[in-house]
């Protein structure tokens, strides 16, 4: 079972890649990460680690507070 701040992450993800018309695929390639692994962090199937979700709101270009906070 996930926690709240794990489906807080993944819903934070997953709608501002949308909101950027942004693909899996393409966030992947900007934050330098893999495409399943994105897919993963998004349906709460793996644990995003702070180096990661650095450099996914580098990518979705906003502050990694933004993607932990309510």
């Amino acid at each position: 079972m996930q926690s709240d701040i794990s489906k807080l992450i993944a819903y934070k993800i997953k709608r501002l890649r949308e909101e950027r018309g942004l693909s899996q695929e393409k966030l992947a390639a900007e934050s330098g990460l893999h495409r399943t692994y994105i897919g993963m962090i998004e349906r709460c199937e793996k644990n995003v680690t702070v180096v990661s979700l650095e450099k996914i709101a580098k990518a979705l270009n906003v502050d990694i507070i933004e993607l932990v906070h309510e």
